[in-house]
């Protein structure tokens, strides 16, 4: 009995978190609608949190970020219906020629409650200018592991990033 309550609970905080940071977002969507070349950047996880978050080795927590990304990215270009849509091999990789939209991530980080931190930032190439953000995203309310956790939560980034993008066109 506890446990449905917990899982009722986390599924309610589930669907009302897309909600009400869509409620708290008053400004005008930018319009993207030309913008049909998007570089999207890496998910940049410190390495140093390794110990913090249960993993005995550094290389074993950069495979978690690597594979986490590589699944966000692919999930991303799925969703981007007509648009090109060219990834960050890396977090050195910030080879944006050619395109229109830069999506960067800043401040990604993830706590021991599993719950990821990020802020992304869609930078129009052309003007070099920051024409939207979604700041200060904090993720969780998932029943999961550590990579599953972030895999979910990169999902909700995907979706909201997304929906600002697509917004667009209708």
């Amino acid at each position: 009995m506890k446990r449905a309550m917990i899982v009722a609970s986390v599924l309610m905080l589930c669907l009302a978190l897309p909600a009400s940071l869509e409620a708290r977002d008053k400004t005008p969507a930018p319009d993207l609608s030309n913008m049909n070349h998007i570089f999207l950047g890496w998910v940049d996880i410190s390495l140093d949190a390794y110990k913090y978050l249960g993993y005995d080795t550094r290389e074993d927590w950069a495979k978690v970020i690597k594979d986490e990304n590589i699944r966000f990215q692919e999930d991303f270009q799925t969703r981007m219906h007509g648009r090109t849509v060219v990834v960050a091999k890396d977090k050195d990789d910030v080879n944006t020629a050619g395109n229109d939209l830069y999506i960067k991530f800043t401040d990604a980080t993830v706590d021991k409650g599993y719950r990821l931190h990020i802020t992304a930032h869609l930078i129009d190439l052309k003007t070099n200018t920051e024409i939207a953000s979604i700041p200060h995203l904090v993720l969780n309310g998932h029943l999961c592991s550590l990579s599953g956790c972030i895999a979910k939560d990169l999902g909700v980034v995907t979706e909201k990033l997304g929906k600002l993008i697509n917004r667009s066109e209708k």
